[in-house]
């Protein structure tokens, strides 16, 4: 019978502030792939099905509170940061509470965290039952990083920070990535008999490493065989920018594996969220933000912006449309130029062509709304025609009002329909109408100005354009 595995908790670090980003928002916060890069490192924890998360919270607590809310994350206020290790010592009423287990501390920075890399250290920890393992990783150039330095028998005797290096030690490329699994009590313990000896007056989770060595206590490393941009936390602009990258491209590997065909992967940026279907194509310079989902079969054109969508199979969307909040059925097309702003609805083979723009708009199965046209606050029927020019005029100043078109109505270019009205079943609208009232099933409506023709009005004028003016004598 396998053992059990010990109760695992975890404590992610989110105090901080990260100045070396030089923003007036906290590090945290800073946007990675469509999201604070706290959520993707919440989610990559949220993966090994912890009993408890906990996230230590200093600058900006409550917008990092709002950036986890509804996670199921607990929080621990850290009011003075100083420094990692007194960041776990927040908690520490806590963990103790809790008894024995496996606490697993990571570092909010770490946007492309994965969830096999944490497991990989977690079930090495649980196996070796060491007081404490971390994760390392070797770089080319590990200038700036704490440096793993092992005895001649390759166990880790200390971590030395790089300022605090000989040149002997700054040759070492093994670096201390700032991930720990630990048995709760022992941390803690080692954790207390720490005394600051930096400027700061900080609290580190290095100084707690050294005292279990001290005492004698078995120290692990977990080598990280990855992509070493995986285990290195964001500090700078250039990081977030490389940040953003790596997931980005990871989204675009996975998908390419299911069957999705990117045109170019480096100019395509997806939400690791999003789902899209296989032989789906992906054109450059297309933007999928959001968990949106996407059908098989569908053509997404370039310059494409889309945010939290439902799309169907077999949808093709031209270049430069703009939707958000927004369903389109099977078979619909979009665009180009189009924009469905949040509430809208294509049904299945509906079209909606160049400069239209919807919102909280259904547009019926197999209805049409090709040119130049604004329907807001509006119910389509199927297999209606909206001509070029078409707009709902569904706001007062004050309330809005809905139009409702019945099926195959035909509206005329150049029409305004001054909601709330109704048309019914198979009417047509006259181009060139202002629609005020009802209109009845199967009947047309014109509301146009009357016509004058004015026989020999283009002479005239033309005679008086071309004769000189008169002058006018003054008195």
């Amino acid at each position: 019978m396998a053992a059990r595995r010990p109760a695992l908790r975890v404590l992610i670090l989110a105090a901080g502030q990260g100045k070396r980003l030089r923003s007036k928002t906290i590090k945290l916060l800073h946007g990675v792939a469509g999201r604070p890069m706290v959520a993707h490192v919440l989610d990559a924890v949220r993966a090994l099905a912890p009993v408890e998360t906990l996230a230590v919270v200093g600058h900006d607590a409550d917008r990092v509170r709002a950036a986890l809310a509804g996670s199921g994350c607990a929080f621990v206020l850290q009011r003075q940061q100083r420094g990692t290790g007194h960041a776990v010592l927040q908690a520490a009423s806590r963990l103790r509470r809790r008894g024995p287990g496996v606490l697993l501390i990571v570092n909010g920075d770490l946007p492309a965290l994965r969830s096999e890399t944490l497991a990989r250290l977690v079930d090495r920890h649980t196996r070796t039952r060491a007081a404490l393992t971390l994760l390392s990783v070797e770089l080319d150039d590990p200038a700036g990083y704490g440096r793993i330095v092992r005895d001649g028998d390759g166990r880790i005797a200390r971590i030395v920070e790089d300022r605090d290096a000989s040149a002997a030690e700054r040759r070492i490329a093994e670096i201390n990535c700032g991930i720990y699994c630990a048995e709760p009590a022992a941390l803690l313990r080692a954790l207390s008999r720490v005394r600051p000896a930096n400027a700061q007056g900080e609290y580190y989770l290095t100084d707690a490493v050294r005292e279990l060595l001290r005492g004698g206590a078995s120290v692990e490393a977990v080598l990280h065989d990855g992509e070493a941009a995986d285990v290195l936390g964001v500090n700078t602009r250039e990081e977030l920018a490389r940040a953003n990258a790596a997931l980005y491209a990871r989204k675009a590997r996975a998908l390419m594996e299911q069957g999705v065909t990117l045109l170019d992967p480096g100019r395509t940026w997806i939400d690791p969220r999003a789902r899209v279907g296989r032989d789906t194509v992906l054109y450059p310079d297309v933007l999928i933000e959001g968990p949106c989902s996407i059908g098989e079969d569908c053509v997404i054109r370039s310059g494409t912006r889309l945010t939290d969508v439902v799309i169907g199979n077999g949808v093709e969307i031209l270049e430069h449309c703009v939707a958000r909040d927004s369903r389109i059925g099977d078979g619909a097309r979009l665009g180009p130029f189009a924009h469905l702003r949040p509430e809208s609805w294509l049904e299945a083979g509906s079209k909606v062509g160049n400069f239209v723009e919807l919102k909280k708009t259904r547009l019926g199965r197999g209805s049409k709304a090709n040119h130049l046209t604004y329907l807001g606050d509006a119910t389509i029927g199927p297999d209606c025609n909206i001509g070029a020019g078409t707009i709902t005029c569904n706001y007062d100043g004050t309330r809005k009002f809905q139009t409702r078109l019945g099926r195959g109505v035909f509206i005329g270019s150049d029409t305004q329909i001054v909601a709330p009205l109704r048309v019914g079943d198979g009417a047509y609208v006259a181009a060139g109408t202002t629609l005020v009232e009802n209109v009845p099933r199967g009947a047309l409506a014109i509301g146009r100005a009357k016509q004058a023709n004015v026989a020999g009005w283009v002479a005239r004028r033309r005679r008086a354009q071309s004769s000189p003016p008169s002058k006018s004598r003054k008195r």
